[in-house]
């Protein structure tokens, strides 16, 4: 066998194979020997047909069987041995037939294609200028929140009938078009005060009693977006993109005293704390917003870094070798209108891959295993917490969390958590990152641009 490499420029490669009997006989023979034990034709007992007639019926397909597997096994070898970094996987060359007599099997010789990954030198320092956008807590972010926590230390009461100032709680569905239940859907549960609505909303939602159903808007019932996303579990920047056409149906009917605000709830909402005064206990209310908008700052953060670091970078790709592989390789047949149409994003994506495996590969960003465990075993922790349930052993933190890891797609989640916010910590340690705090609303307009 003979394979060699031709390189057209930066991005293209050919790779040319000469088969020589020797490289598959033998691979030939074996195939031949194993399908005629196991072949059943009429008039001849199993595993009794001569050799002869399998040969002719059959032999073409399995020799084209073979062959296949030595090319392929050959070629990745040949690519793993030469470390040369393709991108998708080798296709046949439109440009060159294979030649070979297939009835006379000898010397085959075949010519691939091969995409090459550019050559990349990513390095982030101080001249590289971004900003991290935080959430400014505005006091109607405060206020909201606050009645959240005195309502929720109050005391509730059953009513029969909904009315202005009341909590309404249940469960909200997504509608298609034509009403029904949209399948996939949001399905979740809802809570909010009435009082909080508009006034046309606010007059459908009064006098109605547990059990009954109502279309409603869920950004009327829960304004504050960030609110709404995690009651919803979705994105912030989708709500935006929520329509009005969801089913309420009310669950409980609630009339609330709030709890007064004085160091009886202090220390339950933050117990073993010095909060002595109400000044102080909104500070720690207000530093809780901030706090839980991180997540989002985060995640704005990450989408800048991606187009920052391509934009920059930019790692040059074999379009049109590229366009090519997907049409070949995709499952379902796909138009060349189809792939242009989603070839850009396709094609950004693949640079940040890139350019992070870049970043992976000069050891500048690392996962450990020992640290994929532990942030396992932090978020189950964290989980015992939330429903009141004492922290188990380390020991048997650790059982579970190894239960957890053993499913791939859990595993995998946990991963780029951690190569997300290890990517995080690193731009911010190398460039210049200014922190500016802005509005919900612009914040909002920015992640959806």
């Amino acid at each position: 066998m003979n394979i060699t490499q031709e390189k057209i420029d930066g991005g293209n490669a050919l790779l040319k194979v000469k088969l020589e009997p020797q490289d598959y006989s033998k691979q030939y023979d074996d195939a031949l020997k194993n399908y005629r034990r196991q072949l059943n034709l009429p008039g001849f007992r199993a595993g009794k047909v001569p050799m002869g007639m399998v040969k002719n019926r059959f032999g073409k397909s399995l020799l084209a069987e073979e062959i296949n597997k030595v090319l392929n096994n050959s070629i990745q070898t040949y690519i793993k041995e030469n470390e040369i970094n393709v991108l998708g996987s080798p296709i046949p060359s439109d440009e060159h037939e294979e030649s070979g007599d297939w009835d006379n099997p000898g010397e085959f010789e075949f010519v691939y294609e091969l995409g090459l990954a550019p050559a990349l030198n990513v390095a982030v320092g101080s001249k590289d200028k971004l900003n991290f956008h935080t959430i400014k807590v505005d006091d109607k972010m405060l206020s909201d929140h606050l009645f959240d926590v005195t309502a929720r230390q109050g005391e509730l009461n059953d009513e029969e009938e909904s009315a202005d100032g009341f909590i309404l709680a249940g469960e909200v569905v997504e509608l298609d078009e034509s009403g029904e239940i949209k399948p996939g859907g949001i399905f979740s549960g809802l809570n909010f005060r009435i009082s909080d609505l508009d006034a046309d909303t606010t007059k459908t939602l009064n006098g109605l009693k547990v059990d009954d159903k109502v279309k409603i808007d869920p950004r009327k019932a829960v304004k504050d977006e960030g609110r709404l996303a995690e009651m919803l579990d979705i994105p912030v920047q989708s709500v935006a993109e929520l329509h009005e056409n969801f089913q309420f149906t009310v669950k409980e009917v609630k009339s609330i005293e709030p709890a007064e605000l004085n160091k009886e709830l202090f220390y339950k909402v933050y117990p073993g704390e010095e909060v002595t005064d109400e000044k102080e206990f909104k500070a720690r209310l207000k530093a809780d917003i901030a706090n839980n908008f991180l997540r989002e700052s985060d995640q704005l953060f990450k989408r800048d870094i991606t187009r920052y670091m391509i934009d920059k970078f930019n790692p040059e790709l074999p379009d049109s070798f590229l366009k090519k592989w997907i049409r070949m390789t995709n499952e379902k047949p796909v138009t060349a209108e189809e792939i242009e149409r989603d070839y850009d994003d396709y094609k950004r994506g693949l640079q940040w891959q890139l350019i992070f495996n870049e970043l992976v590969g000069n050891k500048e960003i690392e996962v450990t295993r020992e640290e994929v465990t532990d942030k396992a075993k932090s978020m189950l922790a964290a989980q015992f917490a939330q429903y009141g349930i004492p922290t188990p052993s380390d020991e048997e933190l650790e059982s579970s969390a190894m239960r957890i890891l053993a499913k791939e797609d859990q595993a995998r989640g946990i991963y780029d958590s951690l190569y997300d916010e290890k990517l995080i910590a690193y731009i911010k340690e190398n460039a210049s990152v200014k922190e500016k705090e802005v509005s919900f609303d612009e914040f909002v307009e920015m992640a959806n641009n």
